[in-house]
């Protein structure tokens, strides 16, 4: 079976849940024999070509982003061009991607359509109004649409309610956690993350520097709480966010990492006391980074968003959420699980239980597969 994914990006400084997502699952379709190619923009303007984990990553020439979206027709064109070339039996689609449903209109008909549904559009309300039809009309034509948990749908203000039920799947998302194992190297990194925290606990956030992320309400909560903050990630609030750090005179208690390498990412996870998660908008639908502190045994504290964030670390359970914007709140709860000791230790422990239990890339691939064979196979009927 050959599988187009139509994905966004492929780089660290772009790379978000929606980009780690596709690249496990190109991975864990291709460690099953699927005929797996991962098409996104390019972030030099350069045309690529590898082989990757057993895919082919390609991605094509881009004129930089708009509004989140890659400048690249060469990407809608390679698309049509690859189909020429050896014909894919499935498109695989995720939104919002503007490109991805412009590669859809112009895909023939008989190739499967398959649409993971990662977030609504939030920021771009004025552009939405005049793109919402051709979304609906892409959305209503697909084979399948696919939602890490129900609560994707229910929140989701842009997802036709018309679409027959049938259609709709729900296939959590998953994670290699096998990569989150600390190797000698990590380990050692680990070591350094509590050295320099000289005793004191460790807060740990991750993430593109962006609006949505909410990193500027955790930093006003620090004021308030006796602990180091590692915030990891980068993007274009970045230097606004450094600014508040200095302005509040926190440069005692927090630092930024830029981009953090793979091989380096355990150290962080299990070096941390607590991790948090204080997103702002829908746009924030999951957070598979959250998932990633879950698998290590790291409790989780999110907010209150109302979907598919709060259906992974639960309430009380795993971790807790707080009222969006709340920084008060939101440094009650740290300081909650950072003083009780059992209490972080429980919550850390039922965190890695539904973690594995719930969110394994293999269980993720193989519903994936699934839904590809029963589409195939409605094809041949």
């Amino acid at each position: 079976m050959r599988v187009l994914q139509f994905g966004r990006f492929h780089n660290e400084q772009q790379n978000g849940g929606v980009e780690r997502h596709q690249q496990l699952l190109c991975k864990g379709l291709a460690a099953n024999g699927l005929d797996v190619v991962y098409l996104v923009a390019s972030a030099d303007r350069q045309p690529h070509d590898e082989t990757v984990d057993g895919y082919r990553l390609i991605q094509a020439p881009s004129f930089g982003t708009l509004f989140s979206t890659a400048l690249s027709p060469a990407q809608v064109f390679k698309a049509l061009a690859l189909h020429k070339e050896k014909p894919f039996d499935v498109l695989h689609l995720h939104f919002p991607n503007p490109l991805a449903h412009l590669a859809s209109m112009l895909f023939p008909a008989n190739v499967k359509r398959v649409i993971t549904w990662h977030s609504d559009i939030v920021k771009q309300k004025r552009l939405l109004a005049l793109y919402r039809p051709f979304l609906q009309i892409v959305t209503r034509r697909a084979d399948a649409l696919i939602a890490a948990t129900s609560a994707h749908y229910s929140s989701s203000t842009q997802i036709p309610k018309d679409i027959p039920y049938d259609k709709l799947r729900v296939i959590p998302f998953g994670l290699d956690f096998s990569s989150l194992v600390l190797t000698p190297h990590s380990d050692a990194v680990r070591s350094t993350l509590l050295s320099r925290a000289n005793g004191q606990a460790i807060i740990f956030a991750l993430g593109r520097h962006v609006y949505y992320k909410g990193f500027d309400v955790l930093i006003d909560a620090m004021q308030h709480i006796d602990a180091q903050l590692i915030l990891g990630g980068d993007g274009p609030l970045k230097g606004q966010l450094q600014d508040q750090v200095d302005r509040l005179g926190l440069k005692n208690k927090i630092s930024f990492t830029g981009s953090i390498e793979e091989a380096d990412l355990p150290a962080y996870f299990h070096a941390c006391d607590v991790f948090c998660l204080p997103s702002v908008e829908q746009s924030e639908a999951f957070g598979l980074v959250q998932l990633e502190a879950m698998a290590c045994g790291k409790p989780v504290i999110c907010t209150q968003l109302n979907n598919g964030v709060n259906v992974l670390n639960v309430h009380g359970e795993t971790g807790f959420a707080v009222p969006v914007r709340d920084s008060l709140a939101l440094a009650d709860r740290i300081n909650q699980v950072l003083n009780d000791s059992g209490l972080r230790l429980k919550l850390g422990e039922q965190a890695r239980t539904r973690a594995l239990q719930v969110y394994s890339l293999e269980a993720n691939t193989q519903q994936h597969i699934q839904l590809y064979q029963e589409l195939m196979q409605a094809k041949m009927v």
